[in-house]
């Protein structure tokens, strides 16, 4: 990417960080000492940011952030990259993450070396990785319900109070098998060291073209995670009546499902594309994450 190419920048924050607004400030500062625009979201607190900077902000709705910006900061950590993600909409805008915590899985840079990273981004010195979204709908009928974009996950899941639930799973038409279970994970690479690692699912590298299919606490235990091409089109069905169903997305979107509702997953054709440090690498990640060899 060429110098040039970068005039507005996209900055989402972390809701009630108590660091937001000072970093936010400071950010502020940043880009218009660079002669580039900053573009936030009502979420932002927009009077005292302005008052403390005597920089202008430009305010516009969630879903039309991506259209208006040519890179994304993300003041948070992985959760508010996941939103971000969802929010993206048609639009691959390169997203940098940083993060206020620990090193994250999707939140790579700290906050101590976001200058230094947008410097590097600026002059074009920078890798991009690109995460796979998967297109979602819920579906009764011919009737769409509900429709959205996810970075990590669709779960199907039963309430508290719920028993065990039956889905029936169909890949390209092909009946996969119907699963007895406390619910189902349909896990990309990028969420596979979420839910699906809890739930037994194996730890996929995020290049990889393939999703994984989880059940949870499954009653026979022979029905194991399988590994399927992510160019597939995926189906569950809700097999079982009168029971407290829920349908929920990366872990932040969620609505019941009911029994001859079906769910429908493929490959979004925008991916999620992260700026990483080039001093890192995903092996890294999961050695600190996960513990690896402590």
């Amino acid at each position: 990417m060429e110098q040039t190419s970068i005039h507005r920048v996209g900055v989402v924050t972390k809701p009630n960080q108590p660091e937001a607004l000072k970093t936010t400030c400071h950010l502020a500062e940043w880009l218009d000492a660079h002669g580039l625009t900053f573009v936030g979201t009502p979420e932002l607190d927009r009077e005292r940011i302005e008052s403390k900077t005597h920089c202008r902000l430009e305010i516009v709705e969630p879903k039309k952030l991506a259209a208006n910006v040519d890179l994304i900061v993300v003041l948070g950590g992985d959760g508010t990259m996941i939103a971000t993600a969802r929010m993206m909409g048609d639009y691959d805008v390169p997203v940098v993450g940083i993060n206020y915590g620990t090193l994250g899985y999707l939140a790579e840079f700290r906050v101590e070396e976001m200058f230094t990273a947008l410097e590097s981004i600026l002059e074009g010195d920078y890798r991009i990785d690109t995460r796979v979204r998967l297109s979602v709908d819920l579906v009764q009928g011919e009737e769409i319900l509900m429709h959205h974009r996810v970075l990590n996950d669709v779960v199907i899941n039963k309430s508290a109070l719920a028993r065990i639930i039956e889905l029936e799973a169909h890949m390209d038409g092909l009946l996969i098998s119907s699963f007895r279970a406390d619910g189902l994970i349909i896990s990309t690479p990028t969420g596979s060291t979420a839910y699906n690692l809890s739930a037994g699912g194996p730890v996929i590298y995020p290049s990889m073209n393939a999703l994984v299919i989880t059940p949870i606490c499954p009653f026979t235990l022979s029905d194991r995670p399988i590994v399927v091409p992510d160019n597939a089109l995926i189906e569950l069905g809700l097999r079982t009546q009168k029971e407290e169903v829920v349908l929920t997305l990366d872990g932040q979107v969620g609505r019941p499902i009911r029994y001859g509702q079906r769910v429908t997953i493929r490959k979004s054709l925008t991916p999620f594309k992260i700026v990483q440090p080039k001093n890192r690498n995903y092996f890294e990640v999961l050695r600190e994450k996960l513990r690896w060899g402590k």
